[in-house]
């Protein structure tokens, strides 16, 4: 099974624009993905990058595939997003969440730890 992490390249897959609250939001996002991608490497966890802002049918299997508890009113959820497969794991406050109680693994549905 492949870990895949859904992120964003460019800010204007995002619909940034130049109020400091969207910087902000840019920002986080961007360092909550490489947050995730640097665990995931430093762990040897394999794993695929899906850019969203480049490949529209990955962009709309994400939205259709993250549940809808997890689908806030206040439009479609950020970057990253984690899949084991098809199999939805979290964005990165659950990613977070899973690294601070060390059950990353558990959380990415992955048997064990890489060698």
């Amino acid at each position: 099974m492949v870990v895949k992490v859904y992120i964003t390249s460019s800010s204007g897959s995002l619909a940034i624009t130049k109020d400091s609250q969207n910087v902000g939001e840019l920002y986080l996002v961007k360092k909550h993905q490489q947050a995730v991608v640097g665990f995931l490497e430093a762990n040897r966890i394999c794993f695929e990058e899906v850019d969203i802002s480049m490949q529209e049918e990955q962009r709309l299997w994400m939205y259709q595939n993250i549940p809808k508890e997890k689908q806030s009113g206040q439009g479609k959820p950020l970057p990253p997003q984690i899949f084991n497969e098809a199999v939805y794991c979290g964005d990165y406050e659950d990613f977070f969440q899973a690294k601070e109680t060390n059950t990353v693994f558990s959380f990415l549905h992955l048997n064990s730890q890489p060698q």
